[in-house]
């Protein structure tokens, strides 16, 4: 039996995917740049800022393989490719009210592509279904933070493909995820632009803790973004 997903109407752990999606961004924004999740950095350490039944899986563009481990139990929200806009970014990524934000991230989110989920193997079906739109969240991000120099209070709306993932069995599994933005030429510039986000996740459940960090890929064809 593998690891069970939760489907994208569901309520896992009391939360709807949206409210999840809201819970990761409130964390990930509020983490130090030194360690954080979005950076391929010797710091980083996967159960820095995790704590309860759920811990959350960030990771830096455009490709990484991260050898984590978690207590045995534990679930993991995937953040298979998504987007946030808020009060304290530049644009194109800056949003003044919660309608700005919801508009522009959807906007991005509108152009993911080549979404892919693998677990130990198997491929999750139906993954255009777990695309949700957050409600606005609000953050304190430290300064310096993983989008700027200058930190401070914050709200934001995120948008993107999610995925709960639990029961995994005790031992080693793998999964392997990530999507691909897509603009046209004169969308955010002169040319076609990809950004493609690729995660190999090896994780060894059983253990208290975990970190690590490389490079793979779930596509070869890589190039910079958020």
């Amino acid at each position: 039996k593998g690891p069970h997903i939760y489907p994208p109407e569901s309520r896992p752990f009391g939360k709807s995917y949206p409210d999840w999606q809201a819970a990761f961004w409130h964390w990930a924004l509020s983490l130090p740049v030194e360690g954080h999740p979005f950076v391929d950095s010797p710091e980083f350490d996967f159960s820095a800022g995790q704590s309860g039944k759920v811990w959350f899986v960030g990771a830096p563009d455009p490709a990484v393989t991260r050898n984590v481990s978690i207590p045995e139990g534990t679930a993991l929200l995937l953040t298979v490719r998504d987007v946030e806009t808020s009060t304290l970014e530049d644009p194109p990524f800056f949003g003044a009210t919660e309608a700005e934000q919801r508009a522009n991230s959807t906007w991005f989110a509108d152009h993911i592509v080549d979404l892919c989920c693998i677990m130990d193997g198997v491929p999750v079906k139906n993954l255009e279904a777990y695309r949700v739109v957050s409600p606005q969240f609000d953050f304190n991000a430290p300064t310096p933070w993983v989008w700027g120099a200058i930190g401070g209070y914050g709200t934001g709306v995120g948008d993107g493909y999610f995925v709960m993932v639990d029961s995994f069995s005790k031992g080693k599994h793998t999964i392997q995820y990530g999507g691909t933005f897509h603009f046209e030429p004169g969308e955010l510039g002169d040319e076609a632009l990809d950004l493609p986000h690729d995660v190999t996740i090896e994780l060894t459940v059983g253990k208290d803790r975990g970190h690590g960090h490389g490079d793979d890929d779930c596509d070869k064809d890589q190039a910079d973004g958020r």
